[in-house]
């Protein structure tokens, strides 16, 4: 952030209570400055944010307290509110909380916060992973408000004490605001959506990775688990894809994983294609295996940037 400071999130305390806000590093150093937030409330639980410099706005979201979500998923830790439905509005210069939106029952754990890369926006996107939801985030009335953009039907799985989620845990938005893309974890599919009408998303593509509805998967080869993390080059050509979530998760609902990163081609008028030249195994590994998760591309990447 401005000022020579790395902003971070903070998901929990030190016995692995939810506890939110954020801690700041000195960007030259690395030594702890202290909290970011100056005061006032502070939300239980918290998880990624984006902030936007001209709107003198950061907005943050909720995952759940360390201790329900640290030994793997049980729901009837989201019954007891261990998990979170909440979006938060800071005022970036005073450093305070201004706003919460509760995105009810159909917004559970809301995860990744994306904001259009427009410096002027005053919109952007927010997927609950368990309700499988993609949420609209927009200035309305002096404020924020978020209605849902997109759902992802659950499906009937044998063996399951309830429908299957898509479980949307990672999004992103290309440079040119044109395309939302995001995967569904547990469903295994990949999407492209044309948001040049951000609140009419319209799909312009999708592949299928794996996961656990037992589709074909399109990679021309077998993989475990489902596509995760993303990342897009900033010309939007090159879509980079993990497939490792948290690794109590990853056993539970993936037993016998295999990390991986692939590559998509993505066209400039929608539509993706796998790169079948580009596929790496993290598990036949001399020190691993190892379990593939963040993708960041050293010149620049479209979750990096955020504009002045």
């Amino acid at each position: 952030m401005p000022g020579d400071n790395i902003v971070v999130s903070m998901l929990g305390d030190a016995d692995g209570n939810g506890a939110g806000g954020f801690a700041v590093l000195d960007a030259k150093t690395f030594e702890v400055k202290g909290r970011w937030e100056a005061g006032g409330e502070t939300p239980p639980l918290n998880y990624d944010f984006w902030y936007m410099p001209r709107k003198n706005a950061l907005v943050s979201s909720e995952f759940g307290e360390p201790n329900a979500y640290e030994k793997g998923f049980d729901l009837d830790d989201v019954a007891a509110g261990r998990y979170g439905s909440r979006l938060h509005v800071w005022n970036l210069a005073e450093r305070t909380l201004a706003q919460t939106i509760d995105l009810g029952d159909n917004g559970l754990v809301p995860l990744e916060v994306r904001w259009l890369h427009d410096p002027d926006a005053e919109q952007g996107f927010v997927g609950a992973a368990l309700s499988s939801t993609m949420w609209r985030l927009r200035r309305d009335n002096g404020g924020f408000g978020a209605e849902q953009a997109i759902a992802v039907e659950s499906v009937e799985l044998d063996g399951w004490p309830f429908p299957v989620p898509g479980l949307i845990t990672d999004l992103l938005v290309s440079m040119d605001d044109r395309f939302l893309y995001f995967s569904n974890w547990l469903h295994g599919d990949l999407r492209q959506y044309d948001i040049s009408d951000p609140a009419n998303p319209k799909l312009t593509g999708r592949l299928w990775l794996g996961g656990l509805l037992g589709h074909p998967n399109d990679a021309g080869r077998e993989l475990n688990g489902g596509p995760q993390m993303l990342q897009l080059s900033l010309d939007g050509h090159r879509l980079y894809v993990t497939n490792s979530l948290y690794s109590t998760w990853d056993n539970q609902f993936y037993p016998e994983l295999r990390s991986w990163l692939l590559r998509v081609n993505c066209g400039p008028d929608g539509g993706m294609e796998i790169d079948d030249d580009f596929f790496v195994d993290f598990h036949d590994r001399p020190d691993g295996p190892a379990r593939a998760h963040e993708v960041r591309l050293q010149g620049g990447d479209c979750t990096t940037e955020i504009f002045q």
